[in-house]
């Protein structure tokens, strides 16, 4: 399997090499040449495989540098630590599908993806006697799920950005009181946004990622997808056990297109129509909904809300997704993201069809997150979160008769207790992680937003 940059300025590579590489040295962001299709007969045969056993059939349909018997036991070291036994299990509310991602060490679904990405970067280090700087920014989940995957691997060390009071106290709390000598958290004075774009500066700078090895561990990195792509098939055959031929919707709660994305590549890799429609679900931040409905993706100012983890605009997996709008033209894809970076817009009303095919899309209120989260308690005796509120409201807005949905179900409730105290009037039950969580010694730096000063921080504790 090949891969390539969406802007076509770099020559053809292997997987490991892809996730070494995070960005694309041409600024553009990495895909596989080709998406395998998978037929009827395989997925009959996937039906009884357990998670661990599923994702490796997945994921080595698109990894052909690793050696079978070393990704299967990649593979099942990422996923034991989770404290499911179906590692992301489905469970039935009312008219929707819940599917409960948030069952790994820091109760997010990130940990889905960023478990096995730390143990690849850890296998590929130790082939080549290397070391690796991972250098991140998190709207609140990204950076705990990315630092209890490689917290005390040897040779790596990993930087997380974080918007300075702009994430979850816990969000806050169970990133910065991990204080093993390889973890570096900074707190940056400014929204998500403003992270993201030091970190595609820092990583533009090839000379400078070059010299202090740096690595990705955003959604921008190709094997966080790969790994979401899983549980969308997952979820369509545990579906499909229990009725024949049938399509299903997801509605994910999304901020930075790459759990959706994820959902897309699934769609293309499965028969025809197993997939019907993927729900894209924003809160005040809708700058993708506004894309889908209206094909009008322009920056607007960063809302806070109860969601933080979607308090973003800039959507760092669009542009994957813009590739394919473009019709595989690297060429088109990198001409309108220099225009975005330059006007902050870009007006795809033109594609609005082509869009529709694949996606439907609502912004959801901070009103209705928290009646989501009053309702769906008082009816189903089930808590949501914030983000996961935003998911099921879209979803109960574009559910069609006979056709099953499947809600992502991106954290735990717990994570984000003052939202769901405000909703229904009580603490969710606080999980064993996060007991005490708020009273352990913490260790972050805060700075200023500018590149400039991240880099010379990383040139001072960097591992070379």
């Amino acid at each position: 399997m090949q891969y390539m940059s969406t802007r076509g300025g770099i020559n053809p590579i292997g997987f490991t090499s892809a996730v070494m590489m995070g960005l694309a040295e041409d600024g553009g962001l990495i895909l596989p040449r080709t998406i395998p299709r998978v037929g009827s007969d395989t997925i009959s045969s996937w039906q009884k495989l357990s998670y661990p056993d599923l994702a490796f059939e997945v994921m080595s349909r698109f990894i052909d540098d690793i050696p079978s018997s070393d990704l299967k036991e990649m593979i099942t070291k990422s996923y034991k630590t989770f404290n499911h036994k179906d590692v992301t299990p489905l469970v039935h509310k009312g008219d929707l599908h819940i599917l409960e991602l948030f069952h790994g060490p820091t109760l997010a679904f990130k940990d889905v993806a960023l478990q096995f990405l730390g143990n690849l970067f850890e296998y590929q280090l130790k082939k080549s006697n290397e070391t690796l700087n991972i250098l991140g920014a998190t709207s609140g989940d990204t950076g705990s799920a990315a630092i209890y995957g490689v917290r005390g691997k040897k040779n790596i060390n990993i930087f997380i950005l974080h918007p300075h009071k702009r994430v979850s106290p816990i969000q806050e709390k169970q990133m910065t009181t991990v204080t093993d000598d390889n973890v570096y958290n900074i707190a940056i004075r400014g929204t998500f946004d403003d992270g993201q774009a030091i970190i595609k500066q820092i990583f533009n700078d090839i000379e400078f990622k070059k010299q202090y090895s740096l690595g990705s561990i955003n959604s921008i990195n190709w094997a966080r997808v790969l790994a979401q792509v899983v549980y969308y098939v997952y979820c369509y055959l545990h579906i499909k056990n229990h009725e024949q031929d049938v399509s299903v919707d997801f509605s994910v709660p999304t901020g930075n297109f790459g759990d959706i994305f994820a959902g897309y590549i699934a769609k293309k890799m499965l028969p025809e129509g197993s997939i019907r429609r993927l729900i894209l679900a924003t809160n005040s931040n809708d700058i993708l909904s506004r894309f889908v409905n209206n094909g009008d993706y322009s920056l607007g100012d960063v809302k806070v809300t109860s969601s933080p983890s979607m308090d973003i605009q800039a959507a760092s997996n669009f542009e994957r997704y813009l590739y394919y709008l473009m019709d595989c033209e690297a060429s088109k894809t990198k001409d309108l993201m220099l225009s975005f970076a330059q006007t902050g817009k870009i007006d795809l009303s033109g594609y609005k069809d082509i869009i529709n095919r694949d996606f439907s899309a609502s912004a959801v209120s901070e009103e209705d997150v928290l009646q989501t989260i009053r309702d769906f308690k008082e009816q189903h005796d089930y808590i949501l979160d914030p983000h996961t509120a935003v998911g099921v409201k879209a979803a109960l807005e574009h559910k069609r008769s006979g056709i099953p949905i499947i809600c992502l179900s991106t954290a735990h409730p717990a994570k984000f207790g003052a939202a769901v105290e405000e909703a229904i009037g009580q603490q969710p039950p606080v999980p064993d992680q996060l007991i005490g969580i708020m009273a352990r010694d913490s260790r972050c730096e805060i700075m200023e937003s500018d590149a400039e000063l991240i880099k010379e921080y990383i040139r001072k504790h960097a591992i070379v």
